[in-house]
């Protein structure tokens, strides 16, 4: 660690998030408020230099002989964790390795890796893995007018309600790995602010061609098909399966294939109106 304190940081910042308290510092303060827009939705700055986690940026560039260039460094503590010529690379990387230990070891929250809009006061979430669409379908919802809570995680607390968590969305072009950062204004949408009742639960992957036929599930396999997406099971079990059988006793929960994301986001929407009514 005294090694890593030695290289030189020219800004940084302490906060909490979750009830976690983590550091950031970079070498080049010209990215650090460019470094802030990867940290969790909702972070505060707190005064204390004392953190359970720190990362810091060793931002890279050109070298000292024409045609060479220097890594961008992320270290953990005291190691590194990820270097790479590209910056964007680097941040990327930087805002999937937090994201993910904050929904590990998150006070008082359960996190599901999952889309989530609001619609009439109501959440939907849409569980799923990286590359199978749920960020698309997200989008098409929110076009139609839902409210922005996450692409990446639903965030759930003792009564199975869903919290906002609205990063900007992550798009990948077709066959692309490295994501493209869109703002939900960008989308002509607004992000909630509110705690929402789940309603309904989607289970859905990305298949060319296929057409929007879901299957309902029963509560119990709800539940189950939840647990596979939930971040802190093996951490946190009986406060996860609490939260799991709320939102499964409470939502329509349904899983098939999806082609175009339209047709779904509208199944969707219309099905609400139908049952809110």
């Amino acid at each position: 660690m005294d090694k890593v304190d030695r290289l030189g940081w020219a800004a940084g910042v302490s906060f909490n998030a979750y009830g976690l308290r983590i550091g950031v510092r970079v070498s080049d303060s010209s990215v650090f408020d460019r470094v802030c827009g990867f940290l969790p939705p909702g972070w505060k700055a707190v005064g204390s230099p004392v953190v359970d986690r720190l990362y810091s940026i060793r931002v890279g560039g050109e070298g000292p002989r024409p045609g060479m260039r220097r890594f961008n460094i992320l270290y953990l503590d005291g190691g590194w964790i990820f270097r790479s010529l590209d910056l964007d690379e680097a941040l990327e990387y930087f805002e999937t390795n937090l994201h993910n230990w904050v929904a590990l070891y998150a006070h008082r929250r359960v996190f599901v890796h999952a889309g989530v809009v609001g619609w009439r006061g109501k959440a939907v979430v849409i569980p799923g893995h990286s590359l199978c669409g749920k960020t698309t379908l997200v989008a098409e919802l929110v076009r139609a007018g839902a409210t922005y809570y996450s692409d990446e995680f639903a965030v759930l607390d003792a009564q199975g309600r869903a919290h906002p968590f609205p990063r900007p969305l992550g798009v990948r072009e077709q066959g692309e790995v490295i994501q493209t950062r869109c703002s939900i204004e960008e989308l002509g949408g607004v992000a909630g602010a509110k705690p929402l009742p789940v309603r309904m639960v989607v289970f859905s992957q990305y298949k060319q061609g296929a057409s929007w036929r879901p299957r309902q599930l029963s509560e119990g396999q709800g539940v189950l098909a939840l647990l596979n997406h939930a971040r802190a099971v093996r951490l946190r079990p009986e406060n996860t399966l609490a939260a799991m059988r709320q939102v499964a006793r409470r939502s329509t929960m349904l899983r098939g294939a999806r082609g175009e994301a339209r047709e779904a986001a509208q199944f969707i929407l219309d099905y609400l109106d139908n049952t809110l009514s």
